[in-house]
């Protein structure tokens, strides 16, 4: 994971608007993308051709803006590969509206995905993306990438001393299907592998109040990006506005059961977020401030 942007609605010095690019396997997944993210892109050193998809949480301007630029960018480098865009209801206008009143000619396809309700929004071969409308101030969605299961270790000894010969049923098994010998025994994938095991599980909240569902939609993620866009002592600004506290974040992560917890969407008021850090630790002890360009590595649990 790449943080390119951890401010709240107003960009500071230190942190530019929000936009968390995930890099699997030579794919790149941009979730939200607020205004200058293709300069954010360049000084992260990543590659605007290999983003497939950009997921967008809600139609606020610190989330939504860059979305144009980032398009525009993308064309004057003469992308020719698809780009699909999902997110709540009016994102399909927003773009045609762009279109419609500023020059804005593409080199390359746009697939928009407009969310209507909570549930898998993007079915892969290797992974899902899925949504669960969360509690901002207008239709905002939370979004959990998670990778679908993997074969367990397979055992080439236990294939051998079954008689499954080597090639074709070996890789059958590997795919986890059954396979049938010449003298009649049928071999599951069981037999001669392990069982399978978990992908990753990475969750973004985007802007929202706490809320029950959450916990569960989050549960067990080796990530959780959460909104922190003020303290405690401000929990009912937070409240009024549609935002989380830190407090709020790391009682979340606990619930859920999280590995990790990233806390992210940062105040302009705040400079120095080593006393929120320091309080949000004593509820949940792995949790870390978002920065600018911050990388993360989500390794794989064989």
């Amino acid at each position: 994971m790449v943080f390119l942007g951890t401010a709240a609605g107003v960009p500071t010095r230190k942190r530019s608007l929000p936009g968390i690019l995930l890099i699997r396997e030579g794919e790149q997944i941009l979730f939200d993308c607020g205004e200058g993210i293709q300069r954010q892109i360049l000084f992260a050193r990543t590659n605007f051709n290999k983003i497939s998809k950009v997921f967008i949480t809600h139609m606020h301007g610190d989330h939504v803006m860059g979305l144009p630029g980032l398009l525009q960018t993308m064309a004057l480098m003469n992308r020719e590969r698809r780009l699909d865009i999902y997110g709540p209801p009016q994102i399909k206008r927003f773009l045609q509206d762009i279109s419609e009143t500023v020059q804005f000619v593409l080199t390359f396809q746009v697939e928009i995905h407009e969310i209507t309700k909570s549930g898998i929004v993007c079915d892969e071969e290797d992974y899902n993306v899925r949504a669960v409308r969360s509690k901002h101030v207008i239709t905002s969605y939370a979004y959990a990438y998670v990778e679908k299961l993997r074969p367990g270790i397979f055992h080439p000894d236990k294939a051998k001393a079954l008689g499954v010969p080597e090639g074709p049923l070996w890789s059958s098994l590997q795919k986890g299907k059954k396979v049938g010998l010449v003298d009649g025994r049928t071999i599951k994938p069981l037999d001669v592998m392990d069982s399978s095991r978990r992908g990753r599980k990475i969750d973004y909240t985007g802007d929202t109040r706490p809320f029950k569902l959450l916990e569960t939609f989050a549960f067990g993620a080796d990530v959780l990006v959460h909104d922190s866009t003020l303290g405690d002592e401000l929990v009912k600004r937070a409240r009024e506005y549609g935002h989380s506290t830190v407090d709020q974040a790391a009682r979340t992560a606990k619930n859920a059961r999280v590995k990790k917890l990233v806390l992210s969407h940062i105040s302009q008021r705040y400079e120095d977020m080593t006393k929120w850090l320091d309080q949000a630790k004593k509820i949940f002890h792995d949790t870390v401030i978002a920065e600018d360009f911050m990388k993360i590595e989500i390794p794989l649990v064989e």
